[in-house]
């Protein structure tokens, strides 16, 4: 089928699908890879992640092997291709680390961190015309940082980062101001002052160590779908919603509004009966935690206003296309779906906190995440398996997906599919583009 007949829309009637070989086609996935992943901004890592000079950390992104280092004679953040110049072979074989040089094992050239070619063993042997500066690590074509997020684009010509980000970067700036404030708080009430002592500097929103890992026999673009996806929350998850009830959260349906930021990128934000470590106690947080939360509270929505009160009352699932999402509801986290094979995706959790916080409360986030979205939790198992089952059935000789849901709706709600809609429209039409620019 060609990539114009994938996607039916029919304004009048208020009617949305797209075709299932979309999942299953490994001619579309290639295309997805060559048309979608290699020109568009893909998240990295953050900065947090490498703070200090000869610090490395080892990622794949869009099926790349790829590292990030802080320099050890600059101090900035580069991303190279984790491959040898020699050979091939990966330069990097540690996911994370602190060195001076990187070195590859298989023929031991070296590099320093800035990427330069410093050692080649018998060099005399490639002559005297052998410039070892040519022969430095390849560096991506574009690498940008936006409040600590690292992006990089393997499209030389792509725009600014600013730029791409578009309306999304009002609500990083609103979670990362918000962080700013907790880091301040807490500071103060360790009596660093002004936020200054323990923890203080570099982005304020800070990855915390460790990453959950986890695979889905499914499609990438079907964990997209279900990431801001406010229709399934009582269906899937009602073993969660019990748990809450057990432990005397009072438990009721969310509401909430989805906005479009442009580029494809798209925001649900809702009310949740659940606490949020940013600013929201609920009894299943225990009583300990209740004096600290309701006081930074407090302190956000007084130095915040409004914003404030949105960081600390609601939940949010930002979506930056093609492949990232800041779930900030139970805690705050970085999912991204990593598009392995075209029925097969890895997904990464990295757990967000601000880089001073409570103890009681550091801890209080910690298990809320785990319980919640941890791939062990009592919802990510709901959702893989409810993944893996639309997997299974895009084979079964039914066509199409649906995807009309609240298309009349004048304020679109939080359980709408309209952010789907949005994002397969945007989608289609970058393998379009690229298939007329290719003929």
């Amino acid at each position: 089928m060609d990539i114009a007949d994938l996607i039916v829309e029919r304004e009048s009637e208020g009617y949305f699908a797209y075709h299932r070989s979309a999942l299953t086609s490994e001619e579309i996935h290639r295309a997805e890879i060559e048309r979608i992943f290699n020109h568009s901004w893909l998240y990295v890592g953050h900065e947090s992640e490498v703070p200090r000079r000869g610090d490395f950390v080892r990622r794949t992104v869009a099926t790349r092997p790829l590292f990030f280092s802080r320099s050890q004679t600059t101090g900035d953040v580069k991303v190279f291709y984790n491959s040898c110049t020699h050979r091939g072979a990966t330069i990097c074989r540690r996911d994370r680390g602190n060195q001076k040089t990187f070195q590859c094992f298989y023929h031991a050239w070296t590099f320093d961190t800035d990427g330069a070619l410093i050692g080649v063993p018998d060099e005399e042997c490639y002559g005297p015309l052998f410039d070892k500066s040519k022969f430095g690590l390849v560096e991506v074509p574009r690498m940008e940082s936006y409040r600590g997020l690292i992006f990089a684009s393997y499209d030389p010509n792509i725009e600014d980062l600013t730029d791409y980000l578009a309306g999304a970067r009002d609500y990083i700036d609103a979670m990362m101001d918000a962080a700013e404030v907790a880091a301040d708080f807490a500071a103060g009430s360790n009596g660093n002052g002004n936020g200054n002592g323990d923890g203080a500097g570099g982005p304020a929103l800070q990855v915390l160590r460790g990453t959950h890992q986890y695979g889905i026999k499914a499609n990438w673009k079907l964990l997209v779908e279900n990431s801001f996806d406010g229709y399934h929350l009582g269906p899937t998850h009602a073993t969660y919603f019990q748990f809450l009830k057990d432990q005397k959260v009072d438990v009721s349906p969310s509401t909430g509004s989805m906005k479009l930021l442009g580029n494809g990128h798209a925001v649900i934000e809702y009310t949740g009966s659940w606490g949020r470590p940013i600013a929201r106690w609920a009894s299943q947080f225990g009583d300990a935690s209740r004096p600290q939360l309701d006081a930074l509270r407090e302190r956000i929505v007084s130095e915040l206003g409004e914003t404030g009160y949105r960081m600390a009352e609601l939940n949010r699932n930002l979506f930056i296309y093609p492949n990232l999402f800041v779930m900030d509801n139970n805690a705050t986290a970085l999912r991204v779906i990593e598009p392995t094979s075209v029925g097969y995706m890895d997904v990464a959790q990295h757990e967000l906190a601000p880089r001073v916080e409570d103890p009681t409360v550091r801890k209080v986030r910690l298990e809320s995440y785990v319980t919640f979205a941890g791939p062990g939790g009592l919802a990510t198992p709901d959702d893989v398996e409810a993944l893996e089952s639309c997997q299974q059935g895009a084979r079964s000789g039914v066509e199409w997906s649906n995807l009309s849901r609240g298309y009349f709706s004048e304020e679109p709600p939080m359980s709408g599919e309209l952010q789907m809609r949005v994002f397969w429209r945007r989608w289609q039409q970058q393998l379009l583009a690229a298939e007329a620019v290719r003929a």
